[in-house]
Protein backbone atom coordinates (compact mmCIF):
# COMPACT_ATOMS: atom_id res chain seq x y z
CA UNK A 1 0.00 0.00 0.00
CA UNK A 2 1.53 3.31 -1.08
CA UNK A 3 0.06 5.78 1.36
CA UNK A 4 -1.04 5.62 4.95
CA UNK A 5 -4.66 6.61 4.47
CA UNK A 6 -4.77 8.99 7.45
CA UNK A 7 -2.26 11.68 8.41
CA UNK A 8 -2.16 10.41 12.00
CA UNK A 9 -3.03 6.95 13.24
CA UNK A 10 -5.63 6.50 16.01
CA UNK A 11 -2.87 5.69 18.52
CA UNK A 12 -1.11 8.99 17.74
CA UNK A 13 -4.34 10.96 18.09
CA UNK A 14 -4.89 9.43 21.55
CA UNK A 15 -1.33 10.44 22.49
CA UNK A 16 -2.05 14.03 21.41
CA UNK A 17 -5.06 14.07 23.75
CA UNK A 18 -2.86 12.62 26.52
CA UNK A 19 -0.54 15.63 26.19
CA UNK A 20 -3.46 17.97 26.86
CA UNK A 21 -4.56 15.80 29.80
CA UNK A 22 -1.07 15.99 31.30
CA UNK A 23 -0.41 12.23 31.25
CA UNK A 24 2.19 12.71 28.50
CA UNK A 25 4.58 15.63 28.03
CA UNK A 26 4.80 17.58 24.76
CA UNK A 27 8.05 17.16 22.85
CA UNK A 28 8.52 20.90 22.39
CA UNK A 29 7.07 23.87 24.25
CA UNK A 30 7.33 27.31 22.62
CA UNK A 31 6.75 29.81 25.46
CA UNK A 32 5.80 33.47 25.08
CA UNK A 33 5.61 33.12 21.31
CA UNK A 34 4.43 36.16 19.33
CA UNK A 35 2.97 34.55 16.23
CA UNK A 36 0.88 35.45 13.18
CA UNK A 37 -2.74 34.50 13.88
CA UNK A 38 -4.50 34.58 10.52
CA UNK A 39 -7.99 34.14 11.97
CA UNK A 40 -7.76 37.46 13.78
CA UNK A 41 -5.22 38.93 11.30
CA UNK A 42 -3.13 39.93 14.32
CA UNK A 43 0.17 39.17 16.02
CA UNK A 44 -0.78 37.33 19.21
CA UNK A 45 1.36 36.05 22.09
CA UNK A 46 0.68 32.49 23.27
CA UNK A 47 2.26 29.19 24.29
CA UNK A 48 2.53 26.53 21.58
CA UNK A 49 2.72 22.83 22.48
CA UNK A 50 4.10 20.36 19.95
CA UNK A 51 3.88 16.55 20.07
CA UNK A 52 5.73 14.69 17.33
CA UNK A 53 4.98 16.51 14.08
CA UNK A 54 1.78 18.20 15.30
CA UNK A 55 0.77 21.36 17.13
CA UNK A 56 -1.51 20.07 19.90
CA UNK A 57 -2.35 23.38 21.58
CA UNK A 58 -2.05 27.13 21.06
CA UNK A 59 -3.17 29.39 23.91
CA UNK A 60 -2.31 30.79 27.32
CA UNK A 61 -2.02 27.49 29.23
CA UNK A 62 1.21 25.68 30.04
CA UNK A 63 1.56 21.87 30.12
CA UNK A 64 1.19 20.07 33.44
CA UNK A 65 3.82 17.51 32.45
CA UNK A 66 7.19 18.79 31.21
CA UNK A 67 9.32 15.65 31.62
CA UNK A 68 12.07 15.64 28.96
CA UNK A 69 10.23 18.42 27.07
CA UNK A 70 12.35 20.87 25.05
CA UNK A 71 11.36 24.32 26.33
CA UNK A 72 12.14 27.39 24.22
CA UNK A 73 11.44 30.95 25.33
CA UNK A 74 10.41 32.80 22.15
CA UNK A 75 10.14 36.24 23.72
CA UNK A 76 12.74 37.68 21.31
CA UNK A 77 11.40 36.01 18.15
CA UNK A 78 8.48 36.30 15.75
CA UNK A 79 6.78 33.11 14.57
CA UNK A 80 5.03 32.58 11.23
CA UNK A 81 3.83 29.40 9.50
CA UNK A 82 6.21 27.51 7.23
CA UNK A 83 6.02 28.86 3.68
CA UNK A 84 4.40 26.94 0.82
CA UNK A 85 5.69 26.77 -2.77
CA UNK A 86 2.58 25.87 -4.82
CA UNK A 87 4.28 25.36 -8.19
CA UNK A 88 7.66 23.62 -7.96
CA UNK A 89 9.43 21.93 -10.89
CA UNK A 90 11.85 19.87 -8.77
CA UNK A 91 13.91 18.50 -11.68
CA UNK A 92 15.84 21.56 -12.93
CA UNK A 93 19.17 19.68 -12.59
CA UNK A 94 18.47 19.49 -8.84
CA UNK A 95 16.18 16.73 -7.53
CA UNK A 96 13.04 16.86 -5.30
CA UNK A 97 15.00 15.82 -2.20
CA UNK A 98 17.87 18.30 -2.63
CA UNK A 99 15.47 21.14 -3.49
CA UNK A 100 13.39 20.43 -0.39
CA UNK A 101 16.47 20.36 1.84
CA UNK A 102 17.69 23.67 0.41
CA UNK A 103 14.26 25.34 0.46
CA UNK A 104 13.78 24.43 4.12
CA UNK A 105 16.76 26.60 5.08
CA UNK A 106 14.79 29.60 3.82
CA UNK A 107 11.54 28.60 5.53
CA UNK A 108 9.77 26.96 2.57
CA UNK A 109 8.66 23.75 4.25
CA UNK A 110 5.85 22.59 1.92
CA UNK A 111 6.22 22.04 -1.83
CA UNK A 112 3.70 21.14 -4.52
CA UNK A 113 5.76 19.33 -7.14
CA UNK A 114 5.42 18.73 -10.87
CA UNK A 115 5.38 15.00 -11.68
CA UNK A 116 6.47 15.36 -15.34
CA UNK A 117 9.97 13.86 -15.07
CA UNK A 118 8.67 10.93 -13.02
CA UNK A 119 5.95 10.17 -15.57
CA UNK A 120 8.32 10.34 -18.55
CA UNK A 121 11.32 8.54 -17.02
CA UNK A 122 9.98 5.98 -14.52
CA UNK A 123 7.46 3.19 -14.40
CA UNK A 124 4.43 4.13 -12.30
CA UNK A 125 5.39 1.65 -9.57
CA UNK A 126 8.91 3.16 -9.33
CA UNK A 127 7.53 6.71 -9.22
CA UNK A 128 5.12 5.83 -6.43
CA UNK A 129 7.86 4.14 -4.37
CA UNK A 130 9.95 7.31 -4.71
CA UNK A 131 7.03 9.45 -3.54
CA UNK A 132 6.66 7.21 -0.51
CA UNK A 133 10.37 7.57 0.31
CA UNK A 134 10.27 11.35 -0.12
CA UNK A 135 7.33 11.54 2.32
CA UNK A 136 9.75 10.56 5.08
CA UNK A 137 11.73 13.80 4.71
CA UNK A 138 11.14 16.67 7.16
CA UNK A 139 9.57 18.76 4.35
CA UNK A 140 5.94 18.22 3.30
CA UNK A 141 5.72 17.25 -0.37
CA UNK A 142 2.59 17.22 -2.48
CA UNK A 143 2.30 16.64 -6.23
CA UNK A 144 0.48 17.52 -9.42
CA UNK A 145 -0.75 15.11 -12.06
CA UNK A 146 0.15 16.11 -15.62
CA UNK A 147 -2.32 15.42 -18.42
CA UNK A 148 0.08 15.94 -21.35
CA UNK A 149 3.80 15.73 -22.13
CA UNK A 150 4.32 19.41 -23.01
CA UNK A 151 5.91 18.13 -26.26
CA UNK A 152 5.27 15.66 -29.09
CA UNK A 153 6.33 12.20 -27.90
CA UNK A 154 6.10 8.91 -29.77
CA UNK A 155 4.25 6.93 -27.08
CA UNK A 156 1.96 9.58 -25.56
CA UNK A 157 -1.09 7.27 -25.42
CA UNK A 158 0.94 4.78 -23.38
CA UNK A 159 2.58 7.27 -20.99
CA UNK A 160 -0.55 9.38 -20.49
CA UNK A 161 -2.95 6.46 -20.48
CA UNK A 162 -6.28 6.66 -18.67
CA UNK A 163 -5.13 4.06 -16.11
CA UNK A 164 -1.88 5.96 -15.38
CA UNK A 165 -3.66 9.30 -14.95
CA UNK A 166 -6.33 7.72 -12.78
CA UNK A 167 -3.75 6.06 -10.49
CA UNK A 168 -1.96 9.41 -10.01
CA UNK A 169 -5.15 11.37 -9.37
CA UNK A 170 -6.22 8.91 -6.69
CA UNK A 171 -3.10 9.53 -4.59
CA UNK A 172 -3.80 11.58 -1.46
CA UNK A 173 -0.54 13.46 -2.03
CA UNK A 174 -1.69 14.67 -5.48
CA UNK A 175 -3.55 17.95 -4.97
CA UNK A 176 -4.09 19.12 -8.52
CA UNK A 177 -4.29 18.22 -12.19
CA UNK A 178 -2.15 20.08 -14.71
CA UNK A 179 -0.54 22.40 -15.37
CA UNK A 180 -2.63 22.49 -18.55
CA UNK A 181 0.06 23.25 -21.13
CA UNK A 182 -2.05 21.23 -23.60
CA UNK A 183 -5.14 23.44 -23.17
CA UNK A 184 -5.47 24.21 -26.94
CA UNK A 185 -6.19 20.49 -27.45
CA UNK A 186 -8.83 20.74 -24.76
CA UNK A 187 -10.53 23.66 -26.52
CA UNK A 188 -10.27 21.75 -29.82
CA UNK A 189 -12.38 18.95 -28.36
CA UNK A 190 -10.05 16.55 -26.49
CA UNK A 191 -12.68 14.77 -24.39
CA UNK A 192 -10.18 12.50 -22.62
CA UNK A 193 -8.41 15.51 -21.08
CA UNK A 194 -11.82 16.95 -20.17
CA UNK A 195 -12.72 13.64 -18.49
CA UNK A 196 -9.50 13.77 -16.43
CA UNK A 197 -10.32 17.32 -15.35
CA UNK A 198 -13.79 16.13 -14.33
CA UNK A 199 -12.24 13.26 -12.37
CA UNK A 200 -9.89 15.64 -10.57
CA UNK A 201 -12.82 17.88 -9.64
CA UNK A 202 -14.82 14.88 -8.43
CA UNK A 203 -11.90 14.05 -6.13
CA UNK A 204 -11.93 17.67 -4.81
CA UNK A 205 -8.61 18.50 -6.51
CA UNK A 206 -7.71 21.74 -8.25
CA UNK A 207 -6.78 22.33 -11.89
CA UNK A 208 -3.72 24.46 -12.65
CA UNK A 209 -3.85 26.42 -15.90
CA UNK A 210 -1.04 27.60 -18.16
CA UNK A 211 -2.51 30.50 -20.11
CA UNK A 212 0.16 33.04 -21.14
CA UNK A 213 -1.39 35.96 -23.02
CA UNK A 214 -4.87 34.39 -22.88
CA UNK A 215 -7.80 36.65 -23.79
CA UNK A 216 -10.66 37.30 -21.40
CA UNK A 217 -12.84 34.97 -23.51
CA UNK A 218 -10.27 32.14 -23.36
CA UNK A 219 -9.92 32.58 -19.60
CA UNK A 220 -13.70 32.36 -19.24
CA UNK A 221 -13.84 29.21 -21.41
CA UNK A 222 -11.08 27.53 -19.42
CA UNK A 223 -12.82 28.40 -16.16
CA UNK A 224 -15.98 26.76 -17.53
CA UNK A 225 -13.96 23.65 -18.43
CA UNK A 226 -12.57 23.39 -14.91
CA UNK A 227 -9.41 25.52 -14.52
CA UNK A 228 -9.00 27.07 -11.06
CA UNK A 229 -5.65 28.88 -11.06
CA UNK A 230 -3.08 30.38 -13.41
CA UNK A 231 0.51 31.54 -12.87
CA UNK A 232 1.14 33.21 -16.25
CA UNK A 233 0.14 36.83 -15.50
CA UNK A 234 2.79 39.20 -16.85
CA UNK A 235 0.94 42.49 -16.21
CA UNK A 236 -1.48 43.90 -13.66
CA UNK A 237 -4.21 43.84 -16.28
CA UNK A 238 -3.73 40.09 -16.69
CA UNK A 239 -4.01 39.64 -12.91
CA UNK A 240 -7.21 41.71 -12.95
CA UNK A 241 -8.72 39.66 -15.80
CA UNK A 242 -8.00 36.39 -14.02
CA UNK A 243 -9.42 37.61 -10.71
CA UNK A 244 -12.53 38.85 -12.53
CA UNK A 245 -13.09 35.37 -14.00
CA UNK A 246 -12.78 33.76 -10.55
CA UNK A 247 -9.22 32.42 -10.76
CA UNK A 248 -6.71 31.99 -7.99
CA UNK A 249 -3.66 33.89 -9.28
CA UNK A 250 -0.04 32.90 -8.64
CA UNK A 251 2.37 35.83 -8.81
CA UNK A 252 5.63 34.66 -10.34
CA UNK A 253 9.26 35.47 -9.61
CA UNK A 254 11.47 33.04 -11.51
CA UNK A 255 14.79 32.85 -13.32
CA UNK A 256 13.16 33.37 -16.73
CA UNK A 257 10.20 35.48 -15.53
CA UNK A 258 11.27 37.64 -12.53
CA UNK A 259 7.95 39.51 -12.76
CA UNK A 260 6.91 40.05 -9.13
CA UNK A 261 8.14 43.65 -8.60
CA UNK A 262 6.43 44.83 -11.80
CA UNK A 263 3.24 42.89 -10.99
CA UNK A 264 3.00 44.48 -7.54
CA UNK A 265 3.56 47.97 -9.01
CA UNK A 266 0.86 47.28 -11.60
CA UNK A 267 -1.56 46.10 -8.92
CA UNK A 268 -0.99 49.33 -7.01
CA UNK A 269 -1.58 51.34 -10.21
CA UNK A 270 -4.84 49.48 -10.85
CA UNK A 271 -6.01 49.77 -7.24
CA UNK A 272 -6.03 46.00 -6.60
CA UNK A 273 -5.88 45.80 -2.80
CA UNK A 274 -7.51 42.41 -2.16
CA UNK A 275 -4.88 39.71 -1.68
CA UNK A 276 -6.82 36.62 -0.56
CA UNK A 277 -6.92 35.12 -4.07
CA UNK A 278 -3.19 35.61 -4.65
CA UNK A 279 -0.17 33.42 -3.88
CA UNK A 280 3.54 33.31 -4.76
CA UNK A 281 5.59 30.92 -6.90
CA UNK A 282 9.21 30.71 -8.05
CA UNK A 283 8.09 28.37 -10.89
CA UNK A 284 11.02 25.94 -10.94
CA UNK A 285 13.90 28.39 -11.20
CA UNK A 286 17.47 27.39 -11.97
CA UNK A 287 19.51 26.82 -8.83
CA UNK A 288 21.48 30.08 -8.89
CA UNK A 289 18.27 32.11 -8.80
CA UNK A 290 17.64 30.61 -5.36
CA UNK A 291 20.74 32.08 -3.73
CA UNK A 292 18.59 34.72 -2.03
CA UNK A 293 15.87 32.26 -1.04
CA UNK A 294 12.49 31.05 -2.30
CA UNK A 295 9.08 32.13 -1.00
CA UNK A 296 10.78 34.18 1.75
CA UNK A 297 12.38 36.34 -0.94
CA UNK A 298 8.97 36.95 -2.54
CA UNK A 299 7.42 37.92 0.81
CA UNK A 300 10.34 40.33 1.27
CA UNK A 301 9.72 41.95 -2.13
CA UNK A 302 6.01 42.29 -1.32
CA UNK A 303 6.77 43.98 2.02
CA UNK A 304 9.19 46.38 0.30
CA UNK A 305 6.52 47.18 -2.32
CA UNK A 306 4.08 48.23 0.39
CA UNK A 307 1.84 45.16 0.55
CA UNK A 308 0.30 45.05 4.06
CA UNK A 309 2.52 42.88 6.24
CA UNK A 310 -0.03 40.19 7.09
CA UNK A 311 -1.17 39.91 3.45
CA UNK A 312 2.45 39.47 2.35
CA UNK A 313 2.84 36.50 4.70
CA UNK A 314 -0.60 35.12 3.85
CA UNK A 315 0.27 34.91 0.15
CA UNK A 316 3.07 32.52 1.06
CA UNK A 317 1.09 30.50 3.62
CA UNK A 318 -2.63 30.41 4.40
CA UNK A 319 -3.87 31.56 0.97
CA UNK A 320 -2.13 28.55 -0.61
CA UNK A 321 -3.37 26.12 2.03
CA UNK A 322 -6.98 27.31 1.72
CA UNK A 323 -6.90 27.06 -2.05
CA UNK A 324 -5.58 23.48 -1.98
CA UNK A 325 -7.93 22.40 0.84
CA UNK A 326 -5.05 21.62 3.22
CA UNK A 327 -5.73 24.42 5.72
CA UNK A 328 -6.43 21.78 8.36
CA UNK A 329 -2.75 20.76 8.06
CA UNK A 330 -0.67 23.62 6.70
CA UNK A 331 -0.39 27.37 6.30
CA UNK A 332 -1.17 28.48 9.83
CA UNK A 333 -0.13 28.10 13.44
CA UNK A 334 -3.11 26.58 15.23
CA UNK A 335 -4.13 23.50 17.18
CA UNK A 336 -4.08 20.34 15.09
CA UNK A 337 -1.78 21.61 12.35
CA UNK A 338 1.50 20.12 11.20
CA UNK A 339 4.28 21.71 13.25
CA UNK A 340 6.04 23.70 10.52
CA UNK A 341 7.03 27.07 11.95
CA UNK A 342 9.52 29.78 10.96
CA UNK A 343 11.30 31.79 13.67
CA UNK A 344 12.13 35.33 12.53
CA UNK A 345 14.37 38.02 13.96
CA UNK A 346 11.67 40.60 13.18
CA UNK A 347 8.36 40.91 11.35
CA UNK A 348 9.81 42.59 8.27
CA UNK A 349 12.51 39.99 7.63
CA UNK A 350 10.81 36.78 6.39
CA UNK A 351 14.04 34.78 6.08
CA UNK A 352 14.03 32.64 9.24
CA UNK A 353 16.76 32.27 11.83
CA UNK A 354 15.38 28.85 12.83
CA UNK A 355 12.97 26.49 11.08
CA UNK A 356 10.82 23.74 12.56
CA UNK A 357 9.39 21.44 9.87
CA UNK A 358 7.08 18.54 10.69
CA UNK A 359 8.21 18.90 14.30
CA UNK A 360 11.93 18.63 13.47
CA UNK A 361 14.53 21.36 13.57
CA UNK A 362 15.89 21.70 10.04
CA UNK A 363 17.60 24.99 10.87
CA UNK A 364 18.66 26.20 14.30
CA UNK A 365 20.11 29.64 15.05
CA UNK A 366 21.20 30.13 11.47
CA UNK A 367 22.69 26.68 10.90
CA UNK A 368 21.39 23.63 9.02
CA UNK A 369 20.83 20.64 11.30
CA UNK A 370 21.28 18.03 8.51
CA UNK A 371 18.11 16.11 9.33
CA UNK A 372 17.55 14.91 5.75
CA UNK A 373 18.33 11.21 5.39
CA UNK A 374 19.85 10.06 2.10
CA UNK A 375 17.57 8.73 -0.64
CA UNK A 376 18.58 5.45 -2.30
CA UNK A 377 17.73 6.52 -5.83
CA UNK A 378 18.55 3.20 -7.44
CA UNK A 379 15.74 1.56 -5.46
CA UNK A 380 13.34 3.74 -7.46
CA UNK A 381 14.76 3.19 -10.93
CA UNK A 382 16.98 6.28 -11.04
CA UNK A 383 20.42 5.01 -12.11
CA UNK A 384 23.18 6.55 -14.22
CA UNK A 385 22.26 6.22 -17.91
CA UNK A 386 23.50 3.09 -19.67
CA UNK A 387 23.85 3.74 -23.40
CA UNK A 388 24.80 0.64 -25.38
CA UNK A 389 24.91 2.38 -28.75
CA UNK A 390 27.48 4.51 -30.56
CA UNK A 391 27.20 7.90 -32.25
CA UNK A 392 28.74 7.67 -35.74
CA UNK A 393 29.81 10.16 -38.41
CA UNK A 394 26.82 9.02 -40.48
CA UNK A 395 24.55 10.50 -37.78
CA UNK A 396 26.19 13.91 -38.18
CA UNK A 397 24.70 14.77 -41.59
CA UNK A 398 22.93 18.12 -41.92
CA UNK A 399 20.93 18.96 -45.03
CA UNK A 400 17.72 20.65 -43.87
CA UNK A 401 16.54 23.78 -45.78
CA UNK A 402 15.60 25.69 -42.65
CA UNK A 403 16.72 25.74 -39.04
CA UNK A 404 15.71 27.03 -35.62
CA UNK A 405 16.52 30.55 -34.45
CA UNK A 406 16.47 31.57 -30.79
CA UNK A 407 14.43 34.71 -30.10
CA UNK A 408 15.26 34.58 -26.38
CA UNK A 409 16.23 31.91 -23.84
CA UNK A 410 13.08 29.87 -24.54
CA UNK A 411 11.28 31.14 -27.69
CA UNK A 412 12.42 29.73 -31.06
CA UNK A 413 11.32 30.47 -34.65
CA UNK A 414 12.17 28.98 -38.08
CA UNK A 415 14.72 30.62 -40.38
CA UNK A 416 16.17 29.84 -43.84
CA UNK A 417 19.68 28.36 -43.77
CA UNK A 418 22.05 30.15 -46.14
CA UNK A 419 25.44 28.85 -44.97
CA UNK A 420 27.25 25.75 -46.23
CA UNK A 421 26.46 23.01 -43.69
CA UNK A 422 28.28 20.16 -45.47
CA UNK A 423 31.57 20.92 -43.66
CA UNK A 424 33.02 19.25 -40.56
CA UNK A 425 33.45 22.60 -38.78
CA UNK A 426 31.27 25.72 -39.01
CA UNK A 427 32.84 29.19 -39.04
CA UNK A 428 32.95 31.29 -35.86
CA UNK A 429 32.00 34.36 -37.93
CA UNK A 430 28.32 33.62 -37.31
CA UNK A 431 26.10 32.27 -34.51
CA UNK A 432 24.86 29.13 -36.27
CA UNK A 433 25.61 25.68 -34.86
CA UNK A 434 24.86 22.08 -35.76
CA UNK A 435 21.86 20.95 -33.70
CA UNK A 436 20.57 17.42 -33.00
CA UNK A 437 18.02 15.65 -30.87
CA UNK A 438 18.82 11.95 -30.39
CA UNK A 439 16.70 9.24 -28.83
CA UNK A 440 18.26 8.25 -25.49
CA UNK A 441 18.00 4.62 -26.67
CA UNK A 442 19.57 5.38 -30.06
CA UNK A 443 16.52 4.60 -32.19
CA UNK A 444 16.01 7.92 -34.02
CA UNK A 445 17.52 11.36 -34.59
CA UNK A 446 16.57 14.77 -35.95
CA UNK A 447 19.28 17.09 -37.38
CA UNK A 448 19.05 20.81 -38.11
CA UNK A 449 20.88 24.11 -37.52
CA UNK A 450 20.45 26.32 -34.44
CA UNK A 451 20.97 30.07 -34.77
CA UNK A 452 21.55 32.37 -31.80
CA UNK A 453 22.82 29.91 -29.18
CA UNK A 454 26.59 30.56 -29.52
CA UNK A 455 29.26 31.54 -32.04
CA UNK A 456 32.37 29.83 -30.62
CA UNK A 457 31.03 26.59 -29.14
CA UNK A 458 32.99 23.45 -30.07
CA UNK A 459 30.50 20.87 -28.86
CA UNK A 460 27.83 20.45 -26.19
CA UNK A 461 26.04 17.24 -25.25
CA UNK A 462 23.15 17.19 -22.80
CA UNK A 463 20.98 14.35 -21.49
CA UNK A 464 18.98 17.04 -19.67
CA UNK A 465 16.03 17.90 -21.90
CA UNK A 466 12.25 17.97 -21.77
CA UNK A 467 12.03 14.23 -22.49
CA UNK A 468 15.44 12.95 -21.33
CA UNK A 469 16.58 12.54 -24.94
CA UNK A 470 20.04 13.74 -26.01
CA UNK A 471 20.72 17.27 -27.27
CA UNK A 472 23.89 17.96 -29.30
CA UNK A 473 24.93 21.51 -30.28
CA UNK A 474 28.22 22.76 -31.71
CA UNK A 475 30.42 24.15 -34.45
CA UNK A 476 32.65 21.07 -34.66
CA UNK A 477 31.39 17.55 -35.37
CA UNK A 478 34.49 16.13 -33.64
CA UNK A 479 33.81 18.14 -30.50
CA UNK A 480 30.13 17.16 -30.55
CA UNK A 481 31.23 13.52 -30.77
CA UNK A 482 33.74 14.03 -27.92
CA UNK A 483 31.12 15.72 -25.71
CA UNK A 484 28.64 12.91 -26.43
CA UNK A 485 31.16 10.19 -25.54
CA UNK A 486 32.13 11.95 -22.30
CA UNK A 487 28.47 12.42 -21.37
CA UNK A 488 27.93 8.70 -21.96
CA UNK A 489 30.91 7.85 -19.70
CA UNK A 490 29.39 9.99 -16.94
CA UNK A 491 26.08 8.16 -17.17
CA UNK A 492 24.38 11.38 -18.23
CA UNK A 493 24.97 15.08 -17.82
CA UNK A 494 25.88 18.27 -19.66
CA UNK A 495 29.35 18.29 -21.24
CA UNK A 496 31.16 21.01 -23.22
CA UNK A 497 34.11 20.09 -25.44
CA UNK A 498 36.72 22.14 -27.27
CA UNK A 499 39.61 20.80 -29.37
CA UNK A 500 38.62 17.29 -28.23
CA UNK A 501 39.07 18.28 -24.57
CA UNK A 502 36.34 18.49 -21.94
CA UNK A 503 36.16 22.09 -20.71
CA UNK A 504 33.05 21.90 -18.49
CA UNK A 505 30.76 19.17 -17.22
CA UNK A 506 27.71 18.83 -14.99
CA UNK A 507 27.24 15.11 -14.18
CA UNK A 508 23.59 14.05 -13.85
CA UNK A 509 23.77 10.62 -12.25
CA UNK A 510 20.00 10.30 -11.65
CA UNK A 511 18.67 9.04 -14.97
CA UNK A 512 20.70 11.63 -16.86
CA UNK A 513 18.26 14.37 -15.82
CA UNK A 514 19.16 15.25 -12.21
CA UNK A 515 22.23 15.58 -10.03
CA UNK A 516 22.57 13.78 -6.71
CA UNK A 517 24.52 16.75 -5.29
CA UNK A 518 23.15 19.30 -2.81
CA UNK A 519 21.78 22.48 -4.42
CA UNK A 520 24.71 24.54 -3.07
CA UNK A 521 27.19 22.36 -4.99
CA UNK A 522 25.04 22.35 -8.11
CA UNK A 523 25.08 26.16 -8.02
CA UNK A 524 28.87 26.14 -8.49
CA UNK A 525 28.64 23.74 -11.45
CA UNK A 526 25.82 25.73 -13.00
CA UNK A 527 27.76 29.00 -12.58
CA UNK A 528 30.72 27.51 -14.42
CA UNK A 529 28.45 26.22 -17.20
CA UNK A 530 26.93 29.69 -17.69
CA UNK A 531 30.35 31.37 -17.63
CA UNK A 532 31.82 28.98 -20.24
CA UNK A 533 28.75 29.36 -22.49
CA UNK A 534 28.79 33.17 -22.16
CA UNK A 535 32.43 33.23 -23.24
CA UNK A 536 31.36 31.31 -26.35
CA UNK A 537 28.52 33.63 -27.28
CA UNK A 538 25.46 32.50 -25.30
CA UNK A 539 23.67 35.78 -24.66
CA UNK A 540 20.51 34.81 -22.80
CA UNK A 541 19.63 34.51 -19.12
CA UNK A 542 19.23 30.78 -18.55
CA UNK A 543 20.87 27.95 -20.56
CA UNK A 544 19.22 25.30 -18.34
CA UNK A 545 15.80 26.45 -19.51
CA UNK A 546 17.02 26.76 -23.10
CA UNK A 547 17.98 23.07 -23.06
CA UNK A 548 14.75 22.08 -21.33
CA UNK A 549 12.43 23.98 -23.66
CA UNK A 550 13.89 23.18 -27.11
CA UNK A 551 11.24 20.42 -27.30
CA UNK A 552 8.43 22.18 -25.43
CA UNK A 553 5.41 22.65 -27.66
CA UNK A 554 3.56 24.89 -25.18
CA UNK A 555 5.84 27.69 -26.47
CA UNK A 556 5.98 29.19 -29.98
CA UNK A 557 6.95 28.79 -32.78
CA UNK A 558 9.01 25.79 -33.82
CA UNK A 559 10.34 22.91 -31.72
CA UNK A 560 12.57 19.89 -32.14
CA UNK A 561 10.67 16.84 -30.83
CA UNK A 562 10.68 13.04 -30.82
CA UNK A 563 8.36 13.14 -33.83
CA UNK A 564 10.55 15.64 -35.70
CA UNK A 565 10.61 19.38 -36.41
CA UNK A 566 7.25 20.63 -35.15
CA UNK A 567 5.27 23.76 -36.10
CA UNK A 568 3.51 24.72 -32.86
CA UNK A 569 1.00 27.21 -34.30
CA UNK A 570 -0.17 24.86 -37.08
CA UNK A 571 0.18 21.71 -34.94
CA UNK A 572 2.06 19.74 -37.59
CA UNK A 573 5.34 17.87 -38.09
CA UNK A 574 7.38 19.66 -40.77
CA UNK A 575 10.19 17.10 -41.01
CA UNK A 576 9.88 13.71 -39.31
CA UNK A 577 12.65 12.26 -37.17
CA UNK A 578 14.92 9.76 -38.95
CA UNK A 579 15.19 6.18 -37.76
CA UNK A 580 18.81 5.14 -37.16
Amino acid sequence: MLEQRYRWKSKQLREHIAVLDGTKPPDILLKNATYLNQTFRQWITANIWISGDRIVYVGQKLPENLDSCEIIDCADEILVPGYIEPHAHPFQLYNPHSLAAYASQFGTTTLLNDNMALVLQLKTKEAFSLLKDLQKSPVSMFWWCRFDAQTEILNEDEVFSHSNIKSWLELDSVLQGGELTGWPKLLDGDDMMLHWIQEAKRLRKQIEGHFPGASEKTLAKMMLLGADCDHESMTGEEIYNRLMQGYMVSLRYSSIRPDLPVLLDDMKRLGIEAYDKLMFTTDGSSSNFYKQGLIDQMIQIAIEKGVPLIDAYNMGTINVARYYNIEHLHGNIATGRVASINFLADQENPTPVSVLSKGKWVKRNGNATNTFAAIHWGDHGLHPMKMDWELTSDDLQFSMPFGIQMVNAVITKPYSISIDVSTEVLSEDHDECFFMLLDRHGKWRINTILKGFANKLGGLASSFSNTGDIILIGKSKDDMMHAFNRMRELGGGIVLSENNQTICEVPLALGGIMTDLPVEELMKEEEQLLEVLRERGYGFSDPVYSLLFFSSTHLPYIRITQRGMYDVMNKMVLFPSIMR
